[in-house]
């Protein structure tokens, strides 16, 4: 028998279309970019960047209300800080929280007095006070930086962000090495506002945009608590890098990659087979529900020269973040 219109499958139906439809029409278009690099002051030989620590208003998606969460610089993710193997760092972080903090940049080797691990390293940052961290950026790769002071609270509230070096050696990085012509970083959390890729949910995740031939690259980050396994229809990535170190010979191809809480894995993907691509956590109850797909869902969109994929909405973005690859 046809089920009734107020049986539990048709409302399922006409909910999960109705979020997809806001995905394709470009909800993420609404929202504040992220992961937008945040160019540094030159200060003699150091690259000099300044940040807050500041409690924001967030929003995980348009339609739902914003959630009282903590940021660098005012967003989350952190604006990110893009620097070149070999440079002396100087970054000064003003704490405006009522709470203290600490900030420890996750992957890079340093002196142990700017490690950031208050009662360990340093004392904590005090509300209204400032700390200054200093050193050369020795490990090329995929990084982060992040609270690590009540962090299970504070990095759950928004306290993180990517923090990337590129390799001294231009022929090693990525635009060179892969003929990579979009590298995009990829940031999971999983506590505060629920399941986030880069402080989103489904549907105001950001679609990737590629066309026909491109090879992008992808640097999956997680900050939450949780294993993430991320699948891609349609193709396999190529894993080439493990918490910025190359796998060289060992690099291998897979379509589901899980990500542990810390870890970074640095994927390139060969864009050959146009359409709209699902790309998203594989532990279900993290991307899809009785109302549909929610949370740590997005789709990789491949265009090819005569039939663009149309997101239903001029403008919509192309990215989820398009890092420069100059400099």
């Amino acid at each position: 028998m046809p089920a009734s219109s107020g049986s539990p499958q048709i409302d399922h139906d006409a909910n999960a279309a109705a979020v997809v439809k806001r995905f394709l029409d470009g909800e993420s278009a609404s929202l504040p970019s992220v992961n937008q690099p945040l160019q540094p002051r030159i200060v003699g030989d150091a690259k000099v960047f300044d940040l807050t620590i500041d409690e924001i208003d967030h929003r995980i998606d348009a339609l739902k209300d914003p959630v009282k969460a903590l940021g660098y610089n005012g967003i989350w993710p952190g604006p990110l800080l893009k620097i070149v193997e070999g440079d002396t760092v100087r970054a000064t972080f003003k704490n405006n929280l009522p709470e203290s903090t600490g900030v420890h940049f996750h992957g890079q080797r340093l002196p142990n007095a700017m490690d950031g691990v208050p009662h360990v390293t340093q004392e904590p940052i005090q509300p209204g006070d400032s700390f200054t961290y200093e050193f050369v950026a020795r490990t090329s790769g995929s990084h982060m930086y992040h609270s690590h002071h009540n962090a299970t609270d504070q990095v759950g509230r928004g306290l993180l962000g990517a923090f990337l070096v590129q390799p001294k050696d231009p022929s090693l990085r990525y635009e060179n090495l892969y003929g990579a012509t979009q590298d995009i970083v990829w940031i999971s959390n999983d506590t505060l506002g629920g399941f986030t890729i880069n402080g989103r949910g489904f549907p105001a995740t950001a679609p990737i945009v590629a066309k026909v031939g491109e090879k992008i690259v992808i640097r999956f980050m997680n900050e939450g608590i949780m294993t993430h396994p991320w699948h891609l229809h349609g193709m396999p990535m190529h894993v080439v890098a493990r918490d910025g170190y190359p796998l060289g010979a060992a690099s291998f191809r897979c379509d589901t990659l899980g990500v542990n809480p810390g870890e970074r894995w640095d994927v390139v993907i060969d864009c050959e087979d146009p359409g709209a691509w699902a790309f998203h956590c594989h532990i279900l109850p993290h991307a899809e529900g009785h109302d549909g797909m929610f949370g740590m869902v997005t789709a990789l969109v491949i265009q090819d020269a005569t039939a663009a994929i149309s997101l239903a909405a001029a403008g919509a973005p192309a990215y989820v973040c398009v890092i420069p690859t100059t400099g």
